[in-house]
């Protein structure tokens, strides 16, 4: 685990912060999360709609929060459901890393290398401009890329079981970030991204 007054690099070559802090917590902590999130999470197959078709992904997903929120993203709306004990002490472990004080969190839950997610900023008016997100993962380890939105310019880093990545500042605007699908992974991930819905 990183010693966290070292500093902590962007990975980003211009516009825009994210800051991977690597792992934060034990391995033994991790797979406890783990098994607590996958088994106390309402989990449901997410859905979108996508140049008018409604898609069902395999990728299940949950939304949890202070209060019931409404979020919107790809043109469906969800509610989110109040904290459980173990979000509200992982919430509690990011906050004083991001700087942020978060609201809610989307939780997405991939069962293998089979899912994952396409290019994509979180961009939503929701969540303002320049907007904090706190990426926190568990399970197997990803590849995890972003890709300017004007110059193309991309970047990627592996996100490890019980690590933190912090995108910040103008990088919802400035550029698009992605889970690349891989046949080698036969395990599964699930991911919390904290966020502040105004």
């Amino acid at each position: 685990m990183k010693l966290f007054d070292e500093k902590i690099e962007n990975i980003l070559p211009f516009d825009g912060v994210a800051s991977y802090y690597g792992k934060i917590i034990t391995k033994s902590q991790a797979v406890h999360y783990f098994d607590r999130l996958l088994h106390t999470i309402e989990w449901k197959n997410d859905e979108a709609i996508i140049f008018g078709k409604h898609i069902t992904t395999k990728r299940k997903v949950a939304w949890y929060g202070d209060q019931t929120y409404s979020y919107t993203y790809s043109n469906t709306t969800k509610e989110a459901l109040i904290w459980t004990r173990e979000l509200l002490e992982l919430k509690q472990m990011v906050e004083p890393l991001a700087g942020t004080n978060f609201n809610s969190c989307l939780l997405n839950l991939y069962h293998d290398g089979d899912e994952g997610v396409g290019w994509h900023s979180d961009d939503e008016k929701s969540l303002g401009l320049n907007t904090t997100i706190a990426s926190f993962s568990f399970g197997a380890e990803r590849k995890f890329s972003f890709r300017h939105k004007k110059k193309k310019e991309t970047t990627s880093l592996l996100l490890e079981n019980g690590s933190l990545l912090v995108m910040k500042e103008s990088t919802q605007t400035h550029w698009l970030h992605c889970l690349p699908k891989s046949k080698k992974i036969t395990a599964a991930r699930i991911n919390l991204t904290f966020r502040t819905i105004s």
